[in-house]
């Protein structure tokens, strides 16, 4: 099985760290990264996701030409989902809504911590229009910048780790989503500050890419 973690933030360190998350979360399988240096260094907000969509979507062709059964869109606000879901020929499925289908698999009511205010919006519409708000307890924002939290220095783990344990103690959520692909490195630190289920998209995605790819028959699951 192959799966292509295409990241539609122009910073090749940030892919390096996808990757190597969901080769951890998947191992046996063959996992690569492509960078869409045609966007916006992250994704902060509305206008840098629109920005970034036509390299993004530029880059469906060459993951299938390198023989993806299933590509991931690995920016936490789903950057172009629907567009590439429309025009790749395997499964597409991007790390926020990866993310929400676990929770809902594990019964868990949840809370998204992300980076900044202005992504709030744009998640706060991916969960209604998905069918996710009624499983919603609170979308917060760590107020770190994506390229901050990509860092990951002590300090960023802990301003990370008080909002999820905010989101536990203040909002009733029961797990707690990571909302921003550079947090998925950062998972076993937080989980050794926090005292609630994380759930982390990278890794998420990569499990149910796995799914989606072998029930269309696309690759065997071994």
């Amino acid at each position: 099985m192959r799966i292509v973690y295409i990241n539609p933030n122009a910073t090749e360190a940030m892919t390096n760290g996808i990757v190597e998350t969901a080769r951890v979360a998947l191992p046996g399988a063959d996992i690569f990264g492509m960078t869409n240096s045609d966007g916006p260094a992250a994704i902060e907000g509305p206008e840098d996701g629109a920005a970034a969509v036509p390299g993004l979507l530029a880059r469906l062709g060459p993951a299938q030409e390198q023989g993806a059964d299933a590509i991931v869109i690995a920016c936490f606000d789903d950057t172009g989902l629907a567009a590439a879901q429309a025009q790749a020929g395997c499964p597409v499925l991007g790390i926020g809504q990866a993310s929400y289908v676990m929770a809902r698999l594990l019964g868990l009511r949840f809370s998204v911590v992300t980076s900044l205010p202005v992504s709030i919006p744009v998640i706060d519409e991916n969960i209604a229009r998905s069918g996710f708000d009624g499983l919603c307890a609170s979308v917060r924002a760590s107020g770190l910048p994506v390229l901050t939290i990509d860092r990951g220095a002590p300090e960023t783990v802990t301003r990370i780790a008080a909002e999820i344990e905010a989101a536990r103690t203040e909002d009733g959520a029961g797990c707690v989503i990571l909302g921003c692909a550079g947090m998925a490195p950062l998972t076993p630190a937080l989980a050794r500050q926090t005292k609630i289920p994380l759930i982390d998209g990278v890794a998420a995605s990569a499990l149910l890419a796995r799914a989606a790819a072998g029930f269309l028959g696309g690759a065997s699951i071994r």
